[in-house]
């Protein structure tokens, strides 16, 4: 194929830029028709898929509409027979379902993505009437319900423009599909999408849940298993060794063995009682009880192999549940300390901000520590993000390290001060 020579009259510029030629040839020539850009079709996938849901509008609306004010009209009239009430909760409920229909109808064809409501945790309250109570007052379902109701109209007035525009107005169709379309976008979003704020806490509520519930086992699991392989089995071999001494002294041989037997026995006496005074220590120490957060902070960094400068500023003590917290997350934080960091000082800092109890845990070790580095950062995240805390880590490789955790102030309960005066009466 040979190229087209200009033809005499044609006005022709050539531009040398970045070292390629461009001819930029005038309007008004045949030839130059060959340069202009490929055609397409004016229908794309996307505006046959927002046709085909206009269509489907007329249908879906009459069906909506239609079971809304069966369910809403039959139920109000029996609302006052033992079964309105019932009658009007299932048919909320049928109204939640026929939300999700549409929802997935608007994520298929106009590509407009709405997270799924929470579903009712019925399953998890007790009672029929309390179930009964919570279907009656779901949001979701009413906001549904209002939805099918406004729809007839709407699914009207956009099947005859579409269907029209079809046959007639072709042309503008794919313009007319667009804002049409985006008028349903706009309906959908308002009444179909979950309560933002009530259900973004749900949501977090129910991982909190999860978290918690985890941690709560794990925990268990620890404990179990430094009883049994602790404890446990220093008691099983001074038990033993008791039942020795004793048939050598019923036997009458009553010489040094029998004295080093029980000397044997005095020593795993005074190693098991050490091992459980540590094990009730990591399930909550008598110091954090007794004296509070400062003192029981200054006691794990007296064990801890950096020198640590703890500064505590609380006018007063925080709930037993916040301040258990606290203590084992500055705990757990300088342990990470003494075998990850390498650092020569670090210092701990306690303060309260308002209604809110801040920690930070600062080192001037190699740095690099990261959430999902596999030192526990991770658990501790977790575990203060149950209670609404916050856990920050900012550690540049190089250093230094600065950990801030906030929790949520709660006052101590009048039954924290009783366990505590009942600890102080046991003690004395």
């Amino acid at each position: 194929m040979t190229a087209a020579t200009p033809s005499p009259g044609r006005d022709v510029t050539r531009q040398d830029t970045e070292g390629s030629e461009r001819s930029e040839i005038s309007e008004g020539s045949a030839d130059g028709a060959g340069l202009l850009p490929p055609a397409r079709p004016a229908y794309d996938p996307q505006t046959w898929k927002e046709i085909a849901y206009l269509l489907a509008n007329l249908p879906m609306a009459v069906f909506g509409f239609t079971y809304v004010m069966t369910a809403l009209f039959v139920s109000g009239l029996l609302t006052f027979t033992v079964i309105g009430l019932p009658l009007l909760a299932l048919g909320l409920m049928g109204s939640r379902l026929l939300g999700r229909f549409e929802r997935g109808r608007a994520r298929a064809l106009l590509g407009l993505r709405i997270d799924e409501p929470s579903p009712l945790p019925l399953e998890r309250t007790a009672g029929f009437f309390a179930r009964l109570w919570m279907t009656l007052k779901d949001p979701v379902g009413w906001r549904a319900a209002l939805y099918d109701l406004i729809r007839l109209p709407w699914g009207v007035l956009t099947f005859a423009i579409t269907l029209t525009s079809l046959f007639v107005l072709w042309p503008v169709l794919p313009y007319l599909a667009r804002g049409l379309s985006n008028a349903d976008r706009a309906m959908v979003r308002a009444l179909l999408s979950p309560s933002d704020e009530l259900e973004r806490r749900i949501a977090e509520l129910e991982s909190d849940r999860g978290v918690v519930v985890d941690t709560a086992a794990a925990d268990l699991r620890r404990i179990e298993r430094d009883l049994h392989d602790g404890a446990q089995a220093r008691l099983v071999n001074l038990a033993m060794g008791l039942g020795l001494a004793k048939e050598k002294l019923l036997e009458g041989q009553a010489d040094e063995h029998v004295a080093a037997m029980v000397e044997e026995a005095h020593g795993e006496v005074k190693l098991a009682l050490q091992e459980l005074r540590d094990l009730a220590r990591g399930i909550h120490p008598a110091v954090l009880t007794d004296r509070g957060l400062d003192a029981a902070l200054s006691s794990v960094a007296s064990r801890c192999t950096v020198p640590v400068k703890v500064t505590a500023e609380l006018g007063s003590r925080p709930a037993a549940a916040i301040e258990g917290i606290a203590y084992f997350t500055v705990s757990e934080l300088l342990q990470n300390v003494s075998k990850h960091s390498g650092a020569r000082t670090a210092s701990v800092d306690v303060w309260r901000a308002e209604d809110r109890l801040m920690l930070q845990v600062w080192d001037d070790g190699r740095g690099g520590a990261r959430l999902d580095g596999g030192s526990g950062m991770r658990g501790l995240a977790d575990r203060l993000g149950a209670v609404d805390g916050l856990f920050v880590v900012d550690s540049p490789p190089g250093g230094p390290t600065t950990v801030t955790a906030e929790l949520p102030w709660r006052e101590r309960s009048q039954v924290d001060r009783r366990g505590e005066g009942g600890r102080g009466a046991r003690l004395g």
